[in-house]
């Protein structure tokens, strides 16, 4: 006898066979049971999940001699030859060769004709999305009131392709795809009885390449037995599906996690010489990632599917939970941006290389005598901070000229044909405001800070050495991604200098934030201003003690409340930070609660951005004041760019 391929060989015959799709037929037993029996049946679901099978035992059902019911007999001449595909009134159909309307108005005329030998006549139609608008109007009435002797099945992977008035006829199963466990405990079953030796990694192997396919992973294991000569071994599963060694992506991420440039790259260059699909390490990336972090979240719940559990468990506790969401997130974005690439080399390269340059706790603040990399570093920040800051109006590149205010502007003629021929071109306003000091409180707030080489009025210096200014050397760090871990938080106290309580710092009119209308902090809130800037804790926990209120203060138990609008990041580990803090600020043991609540009044971030609006406001009142300003303006119709104005600190 000739050789039987897996899948045909261990096709279900009895619904108790099926490997999973219990949704469907504990639906489709039911109705037999109790002869509920609809006329017509519609299966959809992808490929190889069973959809045909199931039509198969459901006619078999149908037409067994010992009667209808959920479990055949199996051995009467209607269920074996139904197995055997010769049954007489068992007409299968492919829709997709058989499309025209004169196909299916032959179909129709034998409708009306007893069985030959079975209890019913069952009509099964696979790929019924594929008959033509005209096939599908000459079935809609048999389909809707067929005679008792005739049963419809249907089958399709597409049913957004059936017209709404097939679907009403219908009673429609949708069959799910097949989870990997699923996949791998069958192929598991199976080649117990086939005794075929195998290891586990390789049936995960095949169980993630199946795609939600028994059929296809019956089929991979058809193909890898033959590769393997007899057996199946997770080193040539591996080189005939072409995915990579586990242990090759755990290189990636180890390198990754100490910043290793060079082991990096070195990697990849290994992956090149063997050939690697740079996409399917991508997605290998991925989904270790996803361990990790469910690795993290619940440790017990770490499979050991590739017998990489330890590895995983390992990775999970060297990397923080932030830097594993950023990879993760990036890597998505790298496998979508591959076949854009040039070269998929370079393009897998660029993505590993974005997750270095954009991990958090990367950039620090060095002081006016950092080297000239850590300058680079910060004036990549600054760079990014601008991008994201729309640009000014195009101006012409005049000279500075000193004067005495308290703010920057850009004042330039409307155009040369105003300027007198005889006399010099006047120059725009850069003239420097007193120091007012004023931290920012959410680092990721500050992204209006001028390019390198650039002076705060945004005109490029002639003769300018190669130290960079002040405001460049004293720049914050970028905190697009913020950092969690202890050894990786970027620490922001060192900018906290001039921190003022709640109280406003100057005088001013209009003390109200332009984007809350939240009152002072009194009391505990303003307390909480005081105690803010002492904390010591920096990155995101920073930033969401800097949106709370204290407003609870009940012996050794305080109580925040954060703003809703910035705790989408927050969790526990942020609590316990902030607590430790306290305790260490407080010298004395106390608990922390943080409620996710709109806070009443003003919290450090509010305030500092009230304080922030109230010195802009102040800028540009003086540069309107400012008699050379006013100068430029009368004698040669300047204009003053209010984007332009920002005040200066010390």
């Amino acid at each position: 006898m000739s050789y039987q391929v897996l899948a045909r060989k261990w096709r279900p015959r009895l619904f108790r066979e099926m490997v999973g799709q219990t949704h469907v037929l504990q639906a489709l037993i039911n109705a037999l049971d109790h002869n509920r029996l609809h006329h017509a049946y519609l299966f959809t679901g992808t490929r190889g999940v069973g959809k045909t099978t199931i039509a198969r035992i459901l006619a078999k059902c149908l037409n067994c001699e010992a009667g209808v019911s959920s479990e055949p007999c199996g051995v009467c001449s209607a269920c074996r030859e139904i197995d055997e595909g010769r049954f007489v009134d068992l007409i299968e159909v492919d829709a997709a060769s058989r499309t025209k309307v004169e196909d299916t108005r032959e179909l129709l005329d034998n409708v009306q004709y007893a069985p030959s030998r079975g209890r019913f006549k069952v009509y099964l139609i696979d790929e019924v999305h594929m008959l033509s608008g005209h096939s599908f109007n000459a079935l809609l009435k048999t389909l809707e009131e067929p005679p008792a002797h005739v049963k419809f099945l249907l089958a399709t992977t597409d049913p957004q392709k059936l017209p709404v008035t097939i679907l009403s006829r219908c009673l429609q199963f949708s069959l799910k795809n097949m989870l990997p466990e699923r996949v791998v405990e069958h192929l598991r079953h199976v080649l117990a009885e086939e005794q075929v030796p195998f290891d586990e990694e390789s049936l995960w192997l095949l169980g993630r390449a199946a795609d939600g396919s028994m059929r296809d992973g019956l089929s991979l294991t058809d193909q890898a037995i033959a590769f393997g000569n007899g057996q199946l071994r997770a080193a040539e599963v591996r080189a005939m599906l072409g995915t990579i060694d586990q242990g090759q992506v755990f290189d990636l991420l180890n390198a990754l996690v100490a910043n290793d440039a060079p082991g990096l790259l070195a990697a990849v260059a290994e992956l090149a010489e063997q050939g690697a699909d740079f996409a399917g390490v991508l997605a290998e990336l991925i989904t270790t990632l996803q361990r990790v972090a469910v690795a993290q979240v619940l440790p017990e719940a770490a499979d050991n599917s590739l017998g990489d559990q330890q590895r995983v468990l390992e990775l999970a506790g060297r990397v923080s939970a932030e830097d594993v969401q950023l990879f993760y997130q990036l890597a998505l974005h790298g496998r979508r941006d591959l076949p854009l690439a040039p070269d998929p080399r370079g393009g897998f390269e660029m993505a590993l290389l974005r997750m270095l340059a954009f991990r958090p706790g990367t950039l620090t603040h060095t002081g006016p005598t950092a080297p000239a990399t850590e300058l680079s570093r910060q004036a990549s920040a600054v760079a990014r901070a601008q991008a994201a800051t729309p640009a000014p109006p195009p101006q012409p590149d005049p000279e500075p000229v000193s004067g005495k205010s308290t703010g920057v502007s850009q004042a330039r003629p409307d155009s040369d044909t105003q300027r007198p021929a005889a006399q010099p071109v006047a120059a725009p306003a850069v003239v420097a405001a007193p120091a007012i000091t004023e931290a920012c409180v959410d680092a990721a707030t500050v992204t209006d800070v001028p390019a390198p080489g650039e002076t705060r009025s945004g005109i490029q210096q002639s003769g300018q050495s190669e130290e960079p200014p002040a405001w460049l050397q004293e720049a914050p760090p970028d905190d697009d991604f913020e950092a969690e871990s202890e050894d990786q938080d970027v620490d922001v106290s060192q900018y906290m200098d001039g921190w003022e309580p709640a109280e406003p710092a100057a005088p001013v009119a209009d003390t109200a934030d332009e984007t809350s209308d939240l009152p002072p902090a009194t009391g505990l809130a303003a307390r909480w201003l005081d105690i803010y800037p002492d904390l010591g804790v920096a990155g995101l926990t920073q930033s969401i003690a800097a949106h709370c209120q204290l407003v609870a203060v009940e012996g050794d138990h305080w109580r925040l409340h954060l703003d809703p609008g910035h705790s989408a990041l927050y969790n526990e580990n942020h609590r316990l930070r902030l607590q430790n803090a306290l305790v260490e600020l407080e010298g004395r043991p106390l608990t922390l609660e943080v409620l996710v609540k709109a806070p009443d009044q003003e919290t450090p971030a509010v305030a500092a951005a009230r304080r922030r609006a109230a010195r802009q406001r102040q800028a540009e009142e003086s540069i309107q004041a400012d008699p050379l300003v006013q100068a430029l303006i009368t004698d040669f119709s300047a204009q003053v760019y209010p984007d332009s104005i920002r005040p200066i600190d010390a």
